[in-house]
C-alpha cells in the first residue's frame, strides 16, 4: 500500500516518465474527485474479467480499466502524487480508484499519523490523477472487496509488504494476475518529513512561537519557552551583527574603489597640469616666444639712450686718432678730451667778443 511501508519513498519512478494515454486531449480538472459509495460501484454494462495484455492493448472499448491503488497518504506529497500518476497511466484507459485507511485502522497496524482522516480523504480528492476516494479501506484486500468496487488491477510497488501477519499482503493479489508494479521514489516520504521535523525541533518551536502560537498550543514548558525566546533574542542580534557587518565591508570597499578613482584621477589631471606648464613655461615654451618678441617691439620702438649729464643731446662722436700721431707729439689741447657743444659756443662767444673789441681800439 502508498504511504503503508515504513522507509524511505513512495511509489513512482523519477527517472522514467509516466506513460501518456491515448485518450485524445488533456481536459482541465474544475472539481474534486468523487467519494465511492458506499454500496460499491454499480453499472449496467456486465464487468468481464481481463488480464494485463487485454489492458494494454486498450480492451474493452466500452468501459476503462479499473485500477486500485491504496495507502495512508499521511502529509500527502510529491511521492504520493507519482505513485498515484503511474497508476494512473499504467493503461492507456485507466479509471484510477484509491483506498485511504480511517485512523483506528492506521493506529491499529502503524501508528499515529499527523493529518486526520477527513483531512487525508479530502487531500487525495485534489489529485489530479485520481477519479474515485474510498474512504475506511482494510488493511489487505479480500475478494469481497474486489468485487464490490469491480476492481481489475491493483497498482502497488512489488516489493514484499510484511504487515498484519502477513509476509505479503499482496501475495493472493499477485497470485491472481490482478497485480501492476509501480516503482518507488527515493528521498521523499511521510517518515522523512517527520523526521526533519524531530530533528530541528527547536527550530519549528521558535517558528511556531514567533507567528503566534502560544507554548501551551504547543505543549512547551514554562523554562523551555523562555529558552527559545533568549535564543530567539541572540540569533536577532547575531543576524543585526552580520548585517553591519556586510554593510560595513560595503562601506569599505566602496571607499577603497571612490579613493583609488580619485588617485587615478589627480594623477591624470597632475600629469596634464605639469604638461601644460613646460609647454607654457619651459625653454621652448610659449612664454618665451611671447618675451623674446616683445623684447624685440620694444626694442624697435624705444629711440637711442643719451650720454650722461645731457639728457636731451645727441650723443657724442669720438674722433679717431691716426696711427702716424703719437702721444708724445700730441699737443697738449689734442690730447684734452673732446669738447662738449656747450663749450664750443662759449669758445666762440668769446672769440667774437674779443674780435669786436680789437676793432674797438
Amino acid at each position: 500500500m502508498a504511504g503503508k511501508r515504513r522507509g524511505r519513498g513512495s511509489n513512482v519512478q523519477q527517472q522514467n516518465g509516466p506513460q501518456r494515454q491515448s485518450r485524445g486531449p488533456h481536459r482541465a480538472l474544475r472539481e474534486p474527485a468523487a467519494f465511492a459509495k458506499s454500496t460499491g460501484y454499480e453499472s449496467e454494462i456486465p464487468h468481464e474479467k481481463l488480464t494485463i495484455a487485454q489492458a494494454r492493448r486498450g480492451t474493452p472499448a466500452h468501459r476503462p480499466v479499473r485500477v486500485y491503488a491504496d495507502g495512508i497518504f499521511d502529509l500527502f506529497h510529491s511521492g504520493h502524487a507519482r505513485a498515484l500518476m503511474q497508476a494512473k497511466t499504467v493503461f492507456p484507459n485507466t479509471f484510477l480508484i484509491v483506498g485511504v485507511c480511517s485512523d483506528e485502522l492506521t493506529l491499529k497496524f502503524k501508528g499515529y499519523t499527523v493529518m486526520t482522516e477527513d483531512e487525508r480523504y479530502d487531500a487525495l480528492t485534489h489529485c489530479r490523477y485520481v477519479d474515485e476516494v474510498v474512504r475506511d479501506a482494510p488493511w489487505s484486500l479480500s475478494t469481497e472487496f474486489l468485487k464490490k468496487h469491480k476492481i481489475d488491477f491493483v497498482a502497488h510497488d512489488d516489493i514484499p509488504y510484511t504487515s498484519a501477519g502477513s509476509e505479503d499482503v499482496y501475495k493472493h493479489i499477485k497470485e491472481a494476475g490482478m497485480f501492476v508494479a509501480t516503482q518507488r521514489t527515493e528521498g521523499i516520504s511521510t517518515s522523512d518529513l517527520i523526521t526533519r521535523i524531530v530533528r530541528d525541533y527547536d527550530i519549528y518551536v521558535r517558528r511556531n512561537l514567533q507567528r503566534g502560537y502560544t507554548a501551551r498550543e504547543l505543549n512547551v514548558g514554562f523554562i523551555n519557552e523562555k529558552k527559545y525566546l533568549l535564543q530567539e533574542q541572540v540569533d536577532k542580534m547575531k543576524e543585526t551583527v552580520r548585517t553591519v557587518e556586510e554593510k560595513s565591508k560595503h562601506f569599505v570597499y566602496k571607499v577603497e574603489e571612490k579613493s583609488q578613482d580619485l588617485i587615478h584621477k589627480w594623477e591624470e589631471k597632475s600629469r596634464e597640469f605639469i604638461c601644460n606648464f613646460l609647454k607654457l613655461f619651459g625653454p621652448d615654451g610659449t612664454w618665451h616666444a611671447i618675451q623674446e618678441r616683445s623684447g624685440r617691439m620694444i626694442q624697435a620702438l624705444s629711440p637711442y639712450s643719451s650720454p650722461r649729464g645731457s639728457p636731451g643731446s645727441s650723443p657724442t662722436r669720438i674722433r679717431s686718432v691716426s696711427p702716424d700721431s703719437s702721444p708724445a707729439s700730441a699737443s697738449p689741447s689734442s690730447l684734452s678730451p673732446p669738447s662738449s657743444p656747450s663749450s664750443r659756443k662759449r669758445a666762440t662767444r668769446s672769440s667774437r667778443k674779443a674780435a669786436s673789441t680789437s676793432n674797438v681800439q
